[in-house]
């Protein structure tokens, strides 16, 4: 049996996995995201069949900000000695840079919102000065809704530029981007699995709250509690759903342009003119907490299998 390497750093998201390959009967070795090293010169592929990675662009949140750029010296440094990685280097970059999932949505013809990108605080309002209100201040390297502001008014944004107030984050790069009125009140993540669609739930989120991570979700839309994984519990409501086609098509799409193995992209239904609108990719899938009560299977099971098939 092969061996598999699994890169990470949260304490909890990933054991789910852990177990369906146990249960699979293999070799399955824990690389720390946050506490790691490698030989860059030595030729020799790693002692490893297969890489997934599963390093968070939130580990700055524990303390782990080190591991951001870390993993992706080690991915590269994976394949470029021919080793098959999940979620490799040009998925883990994208995950890294908001901005650069805009250029990708934009390249694709697919609809986004109205986005800039700014390097300093002092460019925000100019920045702002064409975009819709409330916008958002979206840092570059986010993670579980980490580093967005909303501002309602122009006014409300000068006055926290002028008090030094803006982060933008690890990169000191973010967008200033239109904040839509949600239809319903909710988001749609679609998960792919070998880049192709695997499920899609509905998402209520919090109000005032920007962490839409599904496995902190902590029921279903009818109330039902849910064994979330979460670390902090957030009232998140989720609920099965079925996009159309066509959007599902477009998800696919965008997994291919992006060499999205494993991962979420999530869309709005903009309430003032019923269309929907890309906004976030997520290299990073955690699924849905308790996603036999919710999907009505167990997506852990169906990666392992995956993880397994390309290990071969």
């Amino acid at each position: 049996m092969s061996k598999i390497a699994i890169l990470h750093e949260h304490p909890a998201w990933f054991e789910p996995v852990f177990a369906a390959l146990a249960q699979r009967g293999v070799d399955t070795l824990r690389l720390d995201a946050a506490a790691h090293r490698f030989d860059p010169q030595d030729p020799a592929p790693p002692p490893w069949d297969l890489l997934f990675n599963r390093a968070s662009p939130s580990a700055y949140l524990r303390g782990a900000a080190q591991s951001t750029w870390y993993t992706l010296a080690l991915i590269r440094h994976c394949e470029a000695r021919g080793q098959r990685v999940i979620n490799g280097s040009a998925a883990y970059a994208l995950e890294l840079s908001k901005a650069d999932q805009i250029g990708l949505l934009h390249a694709l013809g697919l609809p986004a919102p109205r986005t800039r990108v700014i390097n300093h605080p002092s460019q925000a309002l100019a920045a702002a000065e064409a975009l819709r209100f409330p916008i958002l201040i979206k840092a570059n390297i986010g993670g579980s809704g980490a580093g967005i502001v909303r501002y309602e008014t122009r006014e409300a944004l000068a006055d926290a530029v002028a008090a030094d107030g803006l982060d933008l984050g690890l990169d000191h790069v973010a967008q200033v981007q239109e904040c839509a009125p949600l239809r319903g009140d909710r988001i749609v993540r679609v998960e792919v699995l070998g880049g192709e669609f695997l499920y899609a739930i509905e998402v209520w989120p919090p109000g005032g709250t920007f962490n839409l991570c599904p496995a902190d979700a902590c029921q279903t839309a009818d109330g039902r509690e849910l064994a979330s994984m979460c670390l902090v519990r957030n009232d998140m409501r989720v609920a099965a759903y079925t996009p159309d086609p066509a959007i599902v098509a477009q998800v696919e799409a965008i997994a291919r342009r992006a060499s999205l193995d494993v991962g979420g992209v999530e869309y709005l239904v903009d309430d003032r003119d019923g269309r929907h609108y890309f906004y976030d990719i997520n290299a990073l899938s955690n699924f849905v907490a308790d996603a036999p009560n919710v999907i009505g299977f167990d997506p852990f099971a169906r990666l392992a299998d995956y993880l397994v098939g390309c290990a071969r």
